[in-house]
């Protein structure tokens, strides 16, 4: 398969050893989670290659089926193929024969998978009865006022800890009843900004009015840290979501071994259940939640069906 890219390659060995310059090319096109994710994924090649004294590109069928054989006995399935993807995406950029298509590749990532069985770890849901534990546990401080605008708005809106660190003050829109109408603007899974539109309940709405009088209009993204008592106007990260989670469950007085169930999409999942115990079909959780896989959300929904006559 021929390529179109701004130059040629001459020299295979030569460029191939630096394939970080070819990978740049990556940039604007895939999320910088992704980017990193690859990158970590083809330096291991890389380190796996020279201590198995392989050549990594171009890759040779055999040396990635030892590849996968070998991580697939103390890597999670998910990262083995994942770790394939980014071999096939750098051999592409540096105009390689691409030796992951290969049947005898297809076969080797099956059996990691079969060796391997099991469900993917599902973080705990915080349902609404957690949510209000989460909420009155956070301090009156300018802390508090942020943590529980987040809390609360992170479970409505059913965001990933990405979307929810990425809204802007601009995507609120004051209703009527007291409400906000919310632009999402791009997810995981909507790569090209299209974004979709989520709305709150009165008791959000009012966490967030509380959390902007604090920190004032002039900073773009709605939510920003907080240095000294006073607002950064800089975008959050999306372990900021998670640490939040973290430290909320402590303050809620949950059980150690309980709150260490709870992470960054504890949120999503648990307004995802609500959902479910409320009624709503899977296709009305799905337009919620913004997802585009049904596999996914029934993983999140097969804990909530246990309680779903309570």
């Amino acid at each position: 398969m021929t390529y179109n890219v701004p130059f040629m390659i001459h020299n295979v060995s030569s460029l191939a050893n630096d394939w970080r310059i070819h990978f740049r090319r990556l940039e604007g096109a895939y999320a910088s989670s992704t980017m990193r994710s690859y990158r970590g994924d083809v330096e291991a090649f890389e380190t796996w290659c020279r201590e198995n004294k392989c050549e990594a590109f171009p890759a040779s069928v055999d040396t990635v089926c030892r590849l996968l054989q070998d991580q697939g006995a103390n890597k999670a399935p998910s990262t083995v193929g994942r770790r394939l993807y980014a071999i096939r995406k750098v051999h592409r950029l540096l105009q390689l024969e691409d030796p992951t298509y290969d049947e005898e590749i297809n076969l080797a990532l099956r059996r990691v998978r079969r060796a391997k069985p099991g469900r993917p770890k599902q973080a705990k849901g915080m349902t609404r009865a957690y949510l209000d534990r989460f909420l009155a546990g956070q301090p009156d401080t300018p802390l508090g006022l942020r943590n529980r605008a987040m809390l609360s708005l992170g479970y409505e809106l059913l965001t990933r800890s990405s979307e929810l660190v990425a809204i802007r003050v601009c995507d609120l829109e004051e209703r009527e009843d007291g409400t906000l109408r919310i632009l999402i603007r791009r997810a995981k899974n909507d790569p090209f900004g299209e974004g979709r539109i989520a709305f709150t309940s009165a008791r959000t709405a009012s966490l967030v009015a509380d959390w902007l009088a604090w920190r004032g209009p002039e900073i773009a993204p709605l939510f920003c840290p907080i240095y000294h008592c006073q607002p950064i106007d800089r975008v959050l990260s999306p372990d900021t979501v998670k640490r939040l989670v973290k430290e909320g469950a402590g303050l809620a007085d949950l059980d150690p071994v309980e709150a260490r169930e709870f992470s960054g999409h504890s949120m999503r999942v648990g307004a995802a259940q609500d959902l479910l115990r409320r009624g709503f079909d899977t296709a009305a959780i799905m337009r919620a939640g913004g997802w585009t896989s049904i596999n996914v959300v029934s993983r999140y929904l097969a804990h909530a069906e246990h309680n779903v006559w309570e």
